[in-house]
């Protein structure tokens, strides 16, 4: 036993000291996923558990929740619920996003999440929520004018006890006044809390509520308890408990989550390949020592187990470096992107990075197991191999043979067409990926076939004119030993069709997203009290002086409000414009055929929704639906679909004066601003700004909105530019270890050559041109197959993910730069290891006496 161990760790020393480079590439690019995927998983839990953490925190200990399905609720349904039996507390909460005016050097305003609380009942079941005042401004819990900060709040406003603190009311500034901090709250949750009533009055919020909290007396069953509740309540209430809120964070991101894993590991999938490419030249330059190794008595079990181990301790090794670096990059990336890596999903928190051993072992188990995976086939055929032939010169073509059997790989194409027509699962496009999996298996197991059709059919071209000696004995070989220029073949194949697909992605993405704004921003100027919030709108009085201003043309009006119509999902957004029936398109960017005017019901108010509402409540056009809008459900039509690409859980667009006729609601929330032929921007703008209230208005012309609407989706798609990166790396480090392995297996070859009358210039020639038309094929193939994945991706992940389809685009300026940086590395890599193999002398290359 001992001897055999000795043995064992003798072939690997000796294996990976011979051959750093390969060794080092394998452990690199197993590091390289690993990292990857763990840092992503890292960042995506903290930041959901601590967004999670934050809304549990704020529900305290009810049991239930009564909500409305608009904004706010009716405060006289709170007597309603105290009095109920089988309730022990009834807590009223109106919880509002404040602006908080920009600072002179700030180009944004911040929101600040305001919770206003009736003290004496809150206490009881939300008693982190309670303000600490003063010993002797015990009353401040109950002032008008006094506002309690957690410690997060204060250090971002840069406010201490006693100083006063401006919040925006609409195009007004309301002062209130710091009166201490809570009893409790989360690290990095900006909170402020105020007494309900001075809330409602100083924030125009009058009998309004966003919620009453109910705590139950004990032994009544809750669920009992809520069936009845919701018979009780009309269609504009919801009764939701902790676990329902729970579902609507994880669903709110569940789909950017889920992409940036699944990106993540096809980075780490894409090592595979590379392990394998690795690990097959491995076994065939070893080809006549894993013989001998049989002839003096190793079984095909032990040289089985002696290959497989080697894959194994170099995924171990990486899958332990990638867990390291993909820590470290977790804690850095929380500070560059935030906790939502960009998505916009979990703003106004500061979640910290906390090692999770499960994740760290299912990530490990992942680097580790696709090592070995990667190494299986290669120590297969060096166990089934029988030793006589494999101890002669020029058997080593016959190693690959088992690759050229298209079968299998066109299983696998099959089967990934066929999974692209299933439907999503549980709201995931999880066959998407397993179409995506299949199609790069299938391209790449059909290599050796395409490799010998391609190199074949070019010397067959050639032949029929005369070709210098190096560019013949090149396709030459290339043609007559296809299946190990598959092989080397398969990490830059892998590469770059990764690289083609996710850039036709975001290309794609980036371009329709472009297109919709220009279609969605026609008006020169656009103006607005803030960008969100709960207290930002402009009143008719102020709206008039708008469209009056001098330069102004041609004024619209916005108001945008949110609905929940389900409680496990994000709120839609109601938009309510001016919009001619006859003609939505105008407005809109439709996606088909609309329902003119003399097609809708007289009794039903047409609407206009997004195509998240198509796929998430089935609202196809022409449906009759109804919604919570106004004082009671009202029944509308759905006149038609339009794209939008900025709200990805649903938006319905109406016809501002129906809204106004339905909700008596007078404010707006923005307004878009058509100038007159003889003023521009700038003298339209400052006589905006001229206005008593102008100093408060954020106006901003349409190139600016998509310079920054751009920019921000260039950092929502950082992370796919990242795992671009992380592809090309890991497609650079597989022409390395590929080319640099098959050279050295030729150094008998390259001596017959040198025997024969080729010098070592000719030679490395000979290496720089079978690399590039290997890379060029594998780059063509790699476009090809990489195209039909971003269809997969495109118009149907995308689709299935997030509710919007795409305009597929082509990059190919930037494709063509990544092809080119691998054309010349795997030239360049050839070269170098064509260097080393060269470097004996010709009677010692083709010595048969190791």
């Amino acid at each position: 036993m001992m001897q055999a161990m000795m043995l064992r760790r003798w072939l690997l020393w000796g294996e990976w000291r011979a051959h750093v480079p390969q060794a080092a590439a394998v452990v690199a690019a197993i590091a390289l996923g690993v990292a990857l995927g763990f840092a992503v998983h890292l960042i995506n839990a903290a930041a959901y558990n601590e967004f999670a953490a934050a809304a549990r925190s704020l529900s305290g200990e009810s049991d239930l929740q009564v909500r409305g399905v608009q904004a706010t609720l009716d405060e006289t349904l709170y007597p309603f619920l105290a009095q109920r039996d089988g309730v022990r507390i009834a807590n009223p909460v109106l919880e509002l996003d404040i602006i908080v005016p920009a600072h002179a050097n700030e180009r944004r305003h911040g929101m600040l999440k305001v919770v206003g609380l009736d003290i004496f009942r809150a206490a009881a079941i939300a008693p982190d929520l309670v303000g600490i005042p003063e010993e002797d401004n015990l009353f401040d819990l109950l002032a008008d004018d006094a506002i309690f900060l957690s410690p997060a709040a204060m250090e971002w406003l840069g406010v201490r006890r006693g100083d006063p603190l401006p919040l925006r009311r609409g195009t007004q500034v309301v002062t209130l006044r710091v009166a201490g901090g809570l009893a409790r709250a989360r690290a990095g949750q900006r909170l402020g809390v105020m007494d309900i009533g001075a809330l409602q009055w100083r924030f125009r919020q009058l009998g309004r509520l966003s919620r009453v909290e109910l705590q139950l007396l004990p032994g009544v069953d809750r669920d009992a308890f809520k069936a009845a509740l919701v018979r009780d309540l009309d269609e504009r209430h919801l009764v939701t408990q902790v676990s329902d809120q729970e579902a609507r964070v994880a669903n709110m991101s569940r789909a950017y989550r889920v992409n940036l894993n699944m990106l993540a590991l096809v980075a780490l999938f894409t090592g595979a390949f590379l392990v394998f490419s690795t690990q097959m030249l491995s076994v065939v330059r070893r080809r006549h020592q894993l013989a001998l190794l049989r002839v003096l008595g190793f079984t095909r079990a032990q040289l089985l187990w002696q290959i497989a181990l080697e894959g194994a301790i170099l995924g171990t090794a990486g899958a332990l470096l990638g867990l390291a670096l993909g820590h470290a990059a977790a804690a850095a990336a929380l500070d560059l992107f935030g906790g939502d890596l960009g998505g916009g999903f979990f703003s106004g928190i500061q979640p910290q990075i906390r090692f999770d051993p499960a994740a760290a072992g299912v990530f490990f188990l992942l680097g580790a197991g696709i090592a070995m995976l990667g190494s299986m086939a290669p120590a297969w055929e060096a166990a089934r191999t029988h030793p006589a032939p494999a101890l002669k010169p020029g058997s080593e073509d016959h190693a690959y043979a088992r690759l050229a059997s298209p079968w299998p790989a066109l299983a696998c194409l099959a089967a990934g067409g066929l999974f692209t027509q299933l439907p999503p699962v549980s709201g995931l496009p999880v066959f998407g990926y397993l179409a995506v999996a299949l199609l790069l298996i299938g391209g790449i197991a059909l290599m050796p076939r395409l490799a010998a059709s391609a190199f074949s059919g070019l010397l067959s071209l050639a032949a029929r004119r005369p070709l210098r000696v190096i560019p013949a004995l090149a396709l030459s070989r290339l043609a007559n030993a296809p299946n190990q220029a598959a092989v080397a073949l398969g990490g830059v194949l892998a590469s770059f069709t990764l690289v083609a697909a996710m850039g036709i992605m975001v290309s794609s993405f980036r371009i329709s997203v472009d297109e919709w704004l220009r279609h969605i921003l026609p008006a020169d100027l656009y103006v607005q009290t803030a960008a969100a919030g709960d207290t930002r709108g402009l009143t008719p009085a102020e709206a008039e002086m708008i469209a009056a201003a001098p330069g102004i043309l041609r004024a619209d009006f916005f108001r945008s409000t949110q609905l929940a119509l389900d409680p496990a999902r994000p709120g839609v957004t109601l938009i309510a414009r001016p919009i001619d029936a006859a003609d939505p398109a105008a407005t809109l960017p439709m996606t088909g055929t609309t329902l003119p005017p003399a097609a809708l019901p007289r009794d039903a108010i047409p609407v206009w929704v997004s195509e998240a509402m198509v796929d998430l409540y089935g609202h196809t056009p022409g449906k009759r639906i109804t919604l919570p809008i106004g004082d009671a459900p009202r029944d509308f039509v759905v006149a038609g679909v339009w794209r939008d690409y900025g709200r990805q859980f649903g938006a319905i667009q109406m016809r501002l004066s129906d809204y106004r006729s339905l909700t008596r609601d007078p404010l707006v929330n923005d307004a878009a601003l058509w100038l007159r032929a003889d003023a521009t921007a700038e003298d339209a703008m400052a006589s905006l700004q001229r206005l008593p209230f102008g100093g408060v208005l954020d106006i901003s012309a349409r190139s600016r909105i998509r310079a920054l609407s751009l920019d921000i989706f260039d950092r929502s798609f950082a992370v796919t530019y990242l795992l671009e990166a992380v592809a090309v790396i890991i497609g650079l480090l597989g022409v390395a270890a590929g080319f640099s392995a098959q050279t050295l297996a030729r150094i008998r070859e390259f001596g017959v050559l040198r025997h024969i009358g080729m010098t070592r210039r000719q030679i490395l020639a000979l290496l720089a041109a079978e690399s590039g038309l290997l890379t060029a094929l594998g780059i063509v193939l790699g476009f090809v197959l990489g195209g039909c994945i971003s269809l997969i991706l495109v118009f149907i992940v995308n689709p299935q993910s997030f509710h919007w389809t795409l305009q597929w685009h082509l990059p190919g300026q930037e494709l063509a730069a990544v092809a080119l940086a691998l054309l010349l590395s795997a030239s360049l890599t050839a070269l170098a290891a064509g260097r080393r193999a060269l470097a004996d002398n010709a009677v010692r290359a083709v010595r048969e006496d190791w």
